[in-house]
């Protein structure tokens, strides 16, 4: 692991080290987002993504919140520079970030230990599964800045929610806690705050046991499935299936239900 005085940790389970941790670490600013911060994050989700040997990956966060978006005392001196550049951090960090997280062929789990705002709601909701704090909030708070969606929620909000309540959570800003999230499906589980990572850490050991190049697949298929025509769909759908049917994965754990065994996957 990095320093700990790094924005962005980087580690392994010692438990599974098929798992990698990637940890916001501004804890003093709930976690806000500097320029320094993204690029870091971005190079972490990079790393990870591209290493052979992690197989799934928990998003985390130090201190009392997970993430409360962009830094806004970073952000104003930006617009006291040159108000017209200010906006390229979307094109050359929130896009990429969500992507990586989003098109990681393995699955990533968010560990939301406190507040999750913004930016930081995003990335939250481009991850493939979350477990929550009961103390956790959250809240899109772009409009109150004057502001549109950024980092994907203007997409992820309405796939989870339905657009009448995204529209709803973008105009009026409004917080929600941990037990609406639940209710809703944003969040798979809800715990103490002391036993989020733990929590996040199990599922993602489970995860990282499974057939990943299944999840790799699924993860696209649903991207797929919630933008594109039926026939389209279908057409992905057929290739999918016809690229992990000639995968050792495939006939491993045909030739265990056969033989009433637990699979062994290997990624391969």
């Amino acid at each position: 692991m990095e320093s700990s005085t790094a924005p962005v940790l980087v580690s392994r389970d010692e438990q599974v080290p098929a798992v990698s941790v990637v940890t916001l670490n501004r804890p003093e600013r709930r976690n806000a987002l500097t320029v320094e911060l993204k690029e870091a994050l971005l190079a972490a989700l990079e790393q990870v993504a591209a290493d052979p040997e992690v197989r799934a990956v928990v998003l985390a966060g130090t201190g009392r919140s997970f993430c409360v978006g962009q830094d806004l005392g970073e952000h104003v001196e930006s617009l006291r520079g040159n108000a017209g550049t200010s906006f390229s951090t979307v094109e050359k960090h929130y896009n990429p970030i969500v992507t990586a997280i989003a098109t990681m062929p393995k699955p990533v789990v968010a560990a939301i230990n406190g507040g999750a705002v913004g930016a930081g709601l995003g990335f939250a909701l481009a991850c493939d599964l979350r477990v929550a704090a009961e103390s956790a909030t959250f809240a899109t708070a772009f409009a109150a800045i004057g502001l549109t969606a950024d980092s994907g929620l203007s997409a992820t909000l309405v796939h989870s929610l339905g657009a009448a309540r995204a529209t709803e959570l973008l105009l009026l800003g409004e917080s929600f806690d941990a037990a609406q999230a639940l209710a809703s499906g944003l969040v798979r589980t809800v715990v103490p705050a002391d036993q989020v990572l733990a929590a996040a850490l199990d599922l993602a050991r489970t995860l990282a046991a499974g057939p990943t190049l299944a999840y790799a697949e699924i993860k696209k298929a649903v991207a797929v499935g919630a933008v594109s025509s039926l026939d389209t769909v279908l057409a992905n759908e057929a290739a999918g299936q016809a690229r992990l049917g000639v995968t050792r994965d495939h006939r491993e754990a045909v030739e265990a239900f056969l033989a009433k065994r637990r699979p062994e996957f290997e990624g391969r």
